[in-house]
């Protein structure tokens, strides 16, 4: 299972910085950063890809207050998430 996040930010290059300073954090959680974009015509706009571990795990991480008070360091304005799971074959 992956997880596809998508922020809108007011800053992507200071959104970048507290992004990777919170890796251990998201690792704990056991979220591993697989890639990380930045929209070509809305650089405001900025994905990321997670290896998810457990669901259960991301859930209660990114609802946690401590995840919260990161995106307002980030200056994350809003975005949506995306639980996304291979079809089998």
């Amino acid at each position: 299972m992956v997880l596809l996040v998508r922020n809108r930010v007011k800053d992507a290059d200071r959104w970048k910085r507290v992004f990777d300073a919170q890796a251990a954090a998201g690792t704990a959680a056991g979220l591993t950063v697989l890639h990380v974009w930045r929209s070509v015509d809305a650089p405001d706009q900025v994905y990321f890809l997670l290896d998810v571990e457990d669901r259960e795990r991301a859930e209660a991480y990114m609802a946690s207050p401590e995840a919260a008070a990161v995106g307002v360091e980030a200056g994350a304005l809003d975005g949506e998430v995306h639980f996304l799971e291979a079809f089998p074959d």
